[in-house]
């Protein structure tokens, strides 16, 4: 008893401990008990906001606390968006984005415009402003798409792109509306909001990245770099609003701004995902719950027949315009319903804009009431829109998620390879663990799960001291590793000679891929190279990779990538390309080749197949090689194939490379591949192309690998 006299349980509850565990406690149950029932968990969070909330049981109240984690948790689903959609595909799709942008905004503003005016018999402003309502749409199902890891497919990037489309003018439409019932829409204030939106969009997609790029160059703390993230959200949001948009729009360029620093498969992107599906989101879902009033919907007629045609005109018009891209874009059905699923939900700008038109006061009644520019049957009618719409949402995004899910994974072009691969980390100095973990993280096939080593060998002859040292190293690199949810496997080896332990271990575990790091401040060294020649060289089935970090790869604007003649005929040419590819897939870094003709052509009909940003460039040799060094910039690294002697593509300037390297990228990013010259299972269509100049055989290829 004197334990409950120490708190107040009276309703609602006041004491903040006890209301953030019974927030928690929904959260950690809803999906555990609505996966049974095969329902989204966001409906359960959203019922659960609705019937704990004051226009429920009055369980807990919607006081400042619940509204600044759940806006946190909307900006964050929009930041989300942002950050990972594939943006070379988002370029690519530009026009595909604009048009179901313009498709998902004018059809359900015609639908309510003709409600609006002619059923419901508003007046012409109110009417326009009714039927913006159900132009926007909030991305409330996105996290669920996500985590059925489609978050790259082209119906939900075009989503995406037309999101930031719809809202932005139907946010537009609302400012034009409120100035016209104010008196304040001139010439001055369109010129005044367009050089307000220009000014921030420039600071947000150009300074906003130089900023960030530099901040991630300089500070490894990772709470800080995390903390920096949300100040970058939080700021752009600032900054939106001071524009006169949405919040929305902001979050949701930051997560542009960010894209290409932040990649996908790295530590600080797992963070900023785990924190925002564990914490930030249900919060904004359990938040949108809690404004739900049904008492409303049983005390009005008039109020049940606004809220029908709400429904009518706000998922019919998604319904429409979702179906029409399907058409436009020849798109499958199932990319059809997962963009009208996407689409459907209307929650933030919808209520944000109908709190706005609420509040504004255009004159009194007879009996001294005011007369709102949206009354009182539009507000609760977007209670019911929202509590609909994202019931619609969550179960169609979920049904169609799902099994686009299922046939990618079927798909070999997937992006997942599908041999077998296990990559080695040789780790000996701890300035060289985190970059060589991220590398390794970034170039592994998504299919790897286990397949990743990290090796300190041990001198036989060495004190305890050694063994401690070796023990942290494998520590580091494992809790780095796992920041970025992957799993890394220790090995320790007792060896005199460190090749000759390195060599076993390979064979031992079957490596397919060997990962050195070069002392940064060292580079090549005598002793280096005589172990690679001497030593790593002895194994030829394996692709030997020799890094050197001068700054975080995820920095890395354009990887610059130089190709012998004849690399392509290699049988591990494809296997090492892949990781290349994998290296741009995941950072976003822009790819620029620089090879003969024949390769070129090869690389060209792989890159068909990709969305990665890639441009091509003949060079007849090797002798231009040093106007190719003078383009790498600041932010650039360098990716150069090699060839180990008499291979096919082995070309004597490459003994000169490390000495260049050494000289002129000591402060540069730079990758050496030696791709293995044994054949594998592709030996078959690598002769083919080989022998007949068969290109045909790439398919074959690209859908073994790719």
């Amino acid at each position: 008893m004197l334990l409950l006299s120490l708190h107040d349980l009276t309703l609602p509850i006041t004491d903040p401990v006890l209301k953030f565990l019974l927030v928690l406690i929904i959260i950690l149950f809803a999906p555990l008990i609505l996966n049974k029932f095969k329902i989204p968990h966001l409906i359960g969070l959203i019922l659960a906001g609705a019937i704990i909330g004051p226009n429920g049981f009055n369980v807990l109240e919607r006081d400042s606390s619940i509204v600044v984690t759940g806006t946190t948790g909307l900006l964050y689903i929009m930041f989300l968006a942002g950050l990972e959609i594939d943006m070379g595909d988002f370029k690519r799709n530009k026009w595909k984005s604009l048009g179901f942008g313009l498709y998902t905004f004018l059809i359900p503003f015609a639908l309510g415009f003709i409600c609006g005016y002619f059923i419901l018999g508003f007046d012409l402003l109110i009417s326009i402003l009714f039927a913006s309502l159900f132009s926007s749409h909030t991305l409330i199902s996105y996290p669920l798409v996500s985590k059925f890891g489609i978050a790259k497919n082209k119906a939900v990037n075009i989503t995406v792109g037309g999101t930031m489309i719809t809202d932005i003018l139907a946010l537009l439409v609302l400012a034009a509306c409120v100035g016209m019932a104010q008196g304040e829409v001139g010439s001055e204030f369109w010129i005044r909001m367009g050089i307000s939106i220009a000014i921030f969009g420039a600071i947000v997609l150009i300074i906003f990245p130089i900023i960030s790029r530099w901040f991630f160059k300089n500070v490894e703390d990772k709470i800080s770099q995390y903390i920096f993230v949300l100040v970058i959200i939080y700021l752009a949001s600032l900054l939106a609003e001071i524009a006169g948009i949405e919040a929305i729009i902001g979050a949701f360029l930051a997560g542009l701004a960010l894209n290409r620093l932040i990649p996908h498969t790295s530590s600080l992107m797992n963070r900023v995902e785990f924190v925002g599906n564990a914490i930030f989101i249900p919060f904004f879902l359990i938040s949108v719950g809690m404004i739900i009033d049904f008492k409303v919907f049983f005390s009005s007629f008039e109020t049940i027949g606004v809220a029908i045609v709400m429904l009518i005109c706000s998922i019919g018009g998604k319904y429409l315009a979702a179906r029409l891209t399907q058409k436009t874009f020849r798109f499958s059905k199932l990319d059809g319903n997962l963009i009208f699923g996407l689409s459907t939900a209307s929650a933030a700008a919808t209520l944000a804009a109908v709190m706005v038109g609420y509040n504004i006061i255009i004159s009194e009644n007879e009996a001294g009431e005011p007369i709102r520019l949206l009354n009182e049957h539009v507000l609760n009618g977007s209670i019911l829109l929202i509590l609909v719409s994202c019931t619609v949402s969550s179960f169609v995004s979920a049904n169609n998620a799902e099994k686009i899910a299922e046939l990618e994974n079927e798909d070999t072009l997937s992006g997942d390879s599908v041999e077998q691969e296990n990559l080695l980390l040789a780790l000996n100095y701890p300035k060289t663990i985190e970059p060589l973990v991220n590398l390794a993280v970034m170039i592994k096939s998504k299919n790897n799960q286990d397949g990743l080593y990290a090796l300190n060998i041990i001198n036989e002859e060495k004190n305890e001291s050694s063994v401690k040292n070796a023990e942290k190293i494998l520590g580091d690199a494992v809790h780095m590793a796992a920041a970025a949810d992957t799993t890394l496997t220790p090995v320790t080896r007792y060896d005199n000679d460190v090749i000759n332990g390195v060599n076993n271990v390979i064979k031992e575990q079957k490596i397919t891929d060997l990962l050195v790091a070069l002392d940064p401040e060292k580079g090549f060294t005598t002793s280096f190279l005589y172990n690679l020649y001497n030593g790593y060289f002895q194994n030829k089935s394996i692709n030997i990779l020799i890094y050197h970090a001068a700054q975080p790869i995820s920095t890395i604007k354009k990887q610059i990538v130089i190709l012998p003649e004849n690399a392509h005929l290699e049988s591990g040419f494809f296997h090492a390309m892949l990781r290349v590819w994998n290296i741009a897939r995941n950072s976003g870094a822009q790819l620029q080749f620089y090879a003969s003709q024949n390769t070129l052509t090869v690389l060209k009909r792989i890159h068909q197949r990709f969305t990665i940003e890639a441009k091509f460039e003949t060079i007849p040799n090797w002798m231009k090689l040093q106007s190719i060094y003078e383009k790498v910039g600041e932010n650039d690294g360098l990716i150069v194939f090699m060839a180990k002697r008499g291979m096919k593509s082995y070309l004597n300037q490459m003994q000169y490379i490390p000495s260049v390297l050494n000289a002129q990228f000591s402060e540069k990013n730079y990758l050496l591949i030696y791709p293995f010259d044994e054949d594998r299972e592709l030996s078959q269509e690598v002769r083919s192309i080989n022998n007949h100049g068969d290109f045909e055989e790439i398919g074959k290829i690209v859908k073994k690998l790719f």
